[in-house]
């Protein structure tokens, strides 16, 4: 390896070396590099996210996908704080939340997305499909308003219309009463004759 080839080496193992992305945010003092940074977790969310929508993968595989999206993304709200307070612009203010539009938020899990294939995972959809309402009861006060002097009947007899029916069903009843006094009439003479004739036989 010549002396120029192995100076060129180093100079990439150097320019790496201080490119490398900190674990914490917060040890980044350089607004540059900061902003580097935030591109590079912005540039593998998005990689992350192509890959998840290919439903292929597997379950496990979409599932970890998914929780490095949610990972980078955690990340990415580190490094945005991070360039605001080293005088760098306000991304979460200005910035367009494009990564995020893709993921769903399920109810109950604050600030957990569900990106592309992931939410169709066992499981998963569930918590998307809408959950029917439950019916309001009404109060006791609120049944107690409907009700009116009609609900007790009283008025009943002012609409013209039960009279009439009530005449008829009388009518009726009057005329099965008779028919069965007839019919029991008849029985009992039936049942006196045949005694009658018992006692003649003897």
């Amino acid at each position: 390896m010549t002396a120029l080839a192995r100076w060129r080496a180093a100079y990439v193992d150097k320019i790496n070396e201080i490119k490398k992305r900190p674990h914490f945010a917060g040890d980044c003092e350089i607004l540059k590099d900061a902003m580097y940074f935030r591109r590079q977790v912005v540039h593998e969310i998005s990689r992350k996210i192509a890959q998840i929508q290919n439903p292929g993968l597997g379950e496990y595989k979409l599932r970890d996908l998914n929780d490095e999206i949610n990972k980078l993304i955690r990340e990415k709200d580190r490094w945005d704080v991070r360039i605001k307070e080293l005088g760098g612009p306000d991304y979460r203010e200005d910035g367009p939340k494009l990564l995020e539009k893709d993921g769903r938020e399920a109810p109950g899990n604050r600030g957990y997305r569900y990106f592309g294939a992931a939410r169709d995972l066992p499981g998963v959809r569930e918590l998307f499909e809408e959950q029917p309402q439950p019916i309001p009861r009404k109060t006791r006060g609120e049944l107690m308003k409907s009700v009116d002097i009609s609900y007790y009947g009283n008025c009943d007899e002012d609409d013209g219309v039960i009279l009439p029916q009530e005449a008829a069903y009388e009518e009726k009843c009057k005329l099965i009463t008779f028919q069965l006094a007839v019919f029991l009439t008849y029985l009992f003479n039936v049942y006196s004759l045949l005694k009658l004739i018992l006692i003649l036989s003897k």
